[in-house]
């Protein structure tokens, strides 16, 4: 693809006020002016979908007619996007000026991928909140470097686990390939299943840390039961669909101990009800995950024992969710577990 080529960039809003039209405001100084520029809306009641419009005339406006989730609603953008390349950014967000570029001559040098930039905070100065998400062998997933000082000690494009779905490049022919993000995830964990899925067809994600992008978020994000019970339920459901019978069963006796652990962490944190409410929901949807399997299993090219290898053994729990002695304890666990683990299947 040449410099000229069009890049869509679709921008999911749920009563983002302000934010959305500060988020457009930086799209529209980009270097890159190719852009094409999608705000997709999920019955906002704030009126920032409108105020957007008004302000940014240009912009192409989709208004659904009911709350489509992160994932149904971005998906509605990517089917509507004219690009060669498509970009999911989240609405709380601003962009440096050059960011777009460096994504590209990331894509053209390295070739079909998911990419990321440094996402930093833009309430605390120099604080990361993302160098790159990793994957981890029990499901779960994580920001890497999140809530440290920006020192820029990672200047070359690095291979990571997943991309963020905060920011989020890639191209038409990727997603083609891939597939679009998954519906029953709704939110949460829905970038860490497009990365998995990326990766069992031989397709790499990326972080670029040239290309920089500011994030509302800060690092002292509340968790809330509603958060715990939709990451706890869409990790289960990717070990489910992504790891093959034979692979899930070899580590079937390490999922029942980190269980139990997770089972401990819920309770200490007065949120056993969404640990509950996230396994039955496992449970009552045991068909759409057996047909989820089947789809993925065909289409796999890149076998989990070669995956698995490359995976961490610690995982980065933020210390505003968990005690750092909590969170070393974890780790410990964690890591024994996963050795052991990757020795059965490789």
């Amino acid at each position: 693809m040449d410099k000229v080529s069009l890049v869509s960039i679709i921008v999911l809003n749920y009563n983002a006020g302000q934010l959305l039209l500060n988020c457009v405001d930086s799209l529209k100084k980009s270097t890159y002016t190719n852009l094409e520029i999608i705000v997709v809306d999920n019955i906002s009641s704030d009126g920032s979908q409108t105020k957007c419009k008004e302000k940014f005339p240009n912009i192409k406006l989709i208004q659904n007619e009911k709350n489509l989730g992160y994932c149904g609603g971005n998906n509605i953008g990517i089917k509507e996007a004219k690009g060669d390349y498509i970009v999911i950014l989240n609405p709380d967000t601003i962009v440096e000026p050059n960011w777009i570029q460096e994504l590209i001559s990331a894509q053209n040098r390295f070739g079909d991928g998911l990419y990321q930039p440094k996402i930093l905070s833009l309430n605390e100065e120099n604080i990361i909140q993302s160098t790159g998400n990793m994957l981890h062998v029990f499901g779960f997933g994580f920001a890497r470097d999140k809530g440290k000082k920006d020192v820029d000690n990672i200047v070359e494009i690095q291979k990571i686990g997943y991309a963020s779905g905060t920011c989020l490049f890639t191209t038409r022919k990727v997603i083609e390939k891939i597939g679009l993000l998954d519906e029953f995830l709704f939110l949460y964990h829905d970038d860490l299943d497009l990365g998995w899925r990326a990766a069992q067809l031989g397709i790499n994600s990326y972080y670029v840390p040239k290309s920089k992008i500011f994030h509302v978020e800060s690092y002292s994000l509340k968790w809330s039961a509603k958060k715990f019970y939709w990451l706890e339920r869409n990790r289960k459901y990717c070990l489910r669909t992504h790891y093959s019978k034979e692979t899930y069963k070899k580590m079937k006796f390490s999922l029942i101990l980190v269980d139990l652990f997770v089972w401990a962490f819920y309770f200490s944190k007065g949120f056993l009800g969404a640990k509950i409410k996230a396994e039955l929901e496992i449970w009552k949807n045991k068909k759409i995950i057996e047909k989820k399997y089947s789809e993925l299993e065909k289409k796999k090219i890149i076998s989990d024992k070669e995956l698995i290898n490359n995976l961490p053994d610690e995982i980065f729990v933020p210390k505003n969710v968990s005690q750092q002695s909590m969170n070393k304890t974890f780790n410990s666990i964690l890591t024994k577990l996963s050795k052991k683990t990757k020795k059965k299947i490789i």
